[in-house]
């Protein structure tokens, strides 16, 4: 039967394949059609059916299975950013009246969720230390349902004793939630340390280009799994399909990126450390940073992240910047710089600000993918101004004296010789 123009243009139909797509192709529709309504009804109640976008989308499966599988989970359920992927997982596990255990260095917005839960729902928080297991067992109440840490911290890129502080959970009988966002599976999986469900933003190092929002739940467990993909349907924070194809998009060159980003991040660090206008870095590839054994032991390596504590005005560098990029987010191609006292973290007193280790000094920093010359020139230049170092340029006015670049041996003396790939021989200047 031949239909009317306005009929033909609306039904287009798929073409029949004799082959099949090798990337995985974009679903960008909002609903599934069904021969028959059995079939419908089963696809509404399982976290593999297709019937509503918001249950369920094969592009978006495809990205959680692929998360599963690098995390080691049994199911993931992908979300609409990083925030709603840990708000999907408390509202998931907790009721009015719970109480919760966090780490003290904390991603400013994961604090402002639980400020308002606390506010909403007289759900208790209470901060322990993240290198401590016994501050768990000394912090429980009957109410305690879960435990929530991050593997590296952020801002401050202190890393979490991801062993000792899940074998506490354990031992205390409640739920552990992992941030691995600045890690990436690539560096660290904490489900094979026993963490119950691992959250990211994909929108960071996962997506990997600064261009989608995104984020995702990892369970350990099925049961789990579809509790929080029941959850998350009723919420509605339900990943966008375009998002999550551009998010299987950044997965494939995931290993390559991580790598880069980690060696410039030691490039940097390297020299952040020996300039005078520097009071503290903060990046674990470091020989000599506190938490460098620790991640060593831990992780596949140290990630792209740093922060560093600047003597003078921190406002004065961060505007001077001409290639780093004043921006909030991080893990995509290009450096970025914050402020965190002012921008993720501006809801701390100021005394929890420094129990996280972060001051009016402290400047984060996501290493990007560019030639690394070219990015410690640009912090070189935004320390080098002598306003802001606060004793003549070219004077011996300050006990540092005048500044030179580092050479080499000064250079190998912050990197563990014992570690390969930039964590084993100095780094150097290279034309990629």
């Amino acid at each position: 039967m031949s239909h009317h123009p306005d009929t033909r243009t609306i039904h287009v139909r798929l073409p029949r394949l004799a082959s099949r797509p090798l990337t995985v192709p974009l679903y960008q529709t909002s609903t599934f059609a069904f021969d028959d309504p059995e079939t419908f009804s089963e696809h509404m109640t399982k976290p593999d059916g297709t019937a509503y976008t918001r249950h369920g989308n094969p592009t978006v499966q495809a990205l959680e299975h692929a998360l599963a599988d690098l995390e080691g989970g049994t199911g993931a359920v992908a979300t609409a950013s990083g925030m709603g992927a840990i708000s999907t997982t408390l509202l998931a596990l907790l009721r009015s009246g719970d109480h919760v255990l966090a780490q003290r260095r904390l991603y400013g917005g994961t604090h402002a969720l639980f400020t308002d839960l606390k506010q909403r729902f007289g759900i208790g928080f209470d901060y322990v230390d993240s290198q401590d297991p016994a501050t768990v067992a000394a912090a429980l109440r009957p109410t305690t349902r879960l435990l929530y840490l991050e593997t590296m911290a952020n801002p401050t890129a202190r890393v979490t004793d991801l062993p000792g502080m899940l074998r506490a959970g354990r031992e205390a009988g409640i739920t552990t939630v992992v941030d691995n966002t600045f890690a990436t599976p690539v560096l660290c999986r904490p489900l094979e340390y026993g963490a119950d469900i691992v959250v990211h933003s994909t929108t960071k190092y996962l997506g990997g280009h600064s261009d989608l929002l995104g984020g995702v739940i990892i369970a350990a467990d099925p049961a789990t799994h579809h509790e929080l993909w029941h959850h998350n349907g009723v919420i509605g924070a339900t990943a966008d399909p375009f998002a999550a194809w551009l998010a299987i998009r950044g997965l494939h060159t995931l290993g390559l990126r991580v790598r880069r980003h980690e060696s410039n991040a030691m490039f940097l660090a390297t020299r952040l450390a020996a300039h005078p206008a520097v009071e503290a870095v903060h990046y674990p590839g470091l020989s000599d940073d506190p938490d460098h054994r620790l991640a060593k032991s831990m992780m596949d390596g140290y990630g792209g992240m740093l922060a560093f504590t600047v003597r003078g005005a921190a406002r004065d560098v961060l505007t001077s910047f001409r290639l780093a990029s004043l921006a909030p987010s991080l893990g995509g191609p290009e450096t970025l710089v914050s402020h965190p006292r002012t921008t993720t973290h501006r809801q701390l007193s100021t005394s929890e600000g420094e129990a996280a280790g972060i001051t009016d000094g402290t400047i984060r920093v996501s290493v990007g993918l560019e030639d690394p010359g070219d990015i410690w020139d640009d912090f070189r230049q935004a320390l080098d101004r002598p306003a802001r170092r606060g004793f003549p340029h070219d004077s011996g006015g300050s006990a540092c004296g005048a500044w030179s670049e580092p050479d080499d041996r000064e250079i190998s003396r912050c990197i563990d010789t014992d570690d390969n790939l930039t964590r084993g021989n100095p780094v150097e200047h290279h034309d990629f």
